[in-house]
């Protein structure tokens, strides 16, 4: 079984909501990557996403693209990630997820890419400008080794696409709670609560909540409608300014009672 399903398999049975947070890899140099996952898997994360720098990240608002440029700026490679991930992965037990895009993929070659991850301890993947009609040229290779895609889920998915989307593969479905790009927001819109409801009313998988949560009070609103949530942006802000101490705060906010 996937660390991700068996994760969320326990999750459920102890009546738990999920936090994941996003670091970008080699934003500070690759070596600080360990320190930065050993913290938060201590500081009860439930599974870590690790971007890979891109030059042209579409889904990604100015913070995550200022730490993929400053990563990038280190020179650090693809490969290089992956084999920095196989010598941390000893220490780290919950479960891995590389966030990226299809154009380092397919020049790396996606079936070595595949296998290469594999080996490394990467448990899933989420590629965003991957929709699920062309998703067939990687996910052969993936379900070979036992990686999980994440598919996403918009605010403008209708029902029919939802239903599809949520109905492949056991990890969790990734609901994007925004119109745009990543980043933190001051509020959402008013129909996210409908749209999250509708999303666990329909999926067999656990729906975690991403994009522009940013506080506490973010956390536990949201947690009311969802199994979990995905915080990027503000991590790696709090993690700029040496503020270790909010990250927890933020990852505490799962475990409060939900109203």
């Amino acid at each position: 079984m996937n660390r991700i399903e068996k994760v969320f398999q326990i999750m459920k049975k102890e009546g738990k909501k999920a936090f994941v947070p996003y670091v970008m890899a080699g934003d500070g140099g690759l070596p600080s990557l360990k320190e930065k996952l050993v913290f938060l898997q201590e500081a009860g994360a439930t599974a870590i996403e690790i971007g890979i720098p891109f030059s042209d990240p579409v889904a990604d608002g100015p913070v995550i693209q200022e730490a993929g440029i400053r990563a990038l700026n280190t020179g650090v490679t693809l490969k290089e990630i992956v084999d920095c991930i196989r010598e941390i992965r000893p220490i780290i037990h919950i479960p891995l997820i590389f966030m990226t895009y299809m154009n380092p993929l397919l020049s790396y070659g996606l079936e070595r890419f595949s296998r290469d991850i594999q080996t490394s301890g990467i448990d899933g993947l989420i590629i965003p400008d991957l929709p699920i009609e062309e998703e067939e040229i990687i996910t052969s290779y993936l379900e070979e080794v036992k990686i999980e895609l994440i598919r996403l889920v918009t605010l403008q998915s209708p029902i029919d696409r939802i239903e599809e989307i949520t109905k492949r593969g056991k990890g969790f479905v990734y609901a994007v709670t925004v119109n745009g790009i990543t980043g933190t927001r001051a509020q959402f819109a008013s129909q996210l609560s409908s749209h999250l409801e509708k999303i666990k009313s329909i999926s067999p998988l656990p729906v975690l909540a991403g994009f522009g949560i940013s506080t506490p009070e973010h956390v536990e609103e949201i947690l009311q409608y969802c199994d979990g949530v995905i915080v990027g942006s503000k991590i790696i802000e709090l993690m700029e300014a040496d503020n270790y101490e909010q990250i927890r705060a933020l990852i505490n906010a799962t475990k409060l009672p939900i109203a």
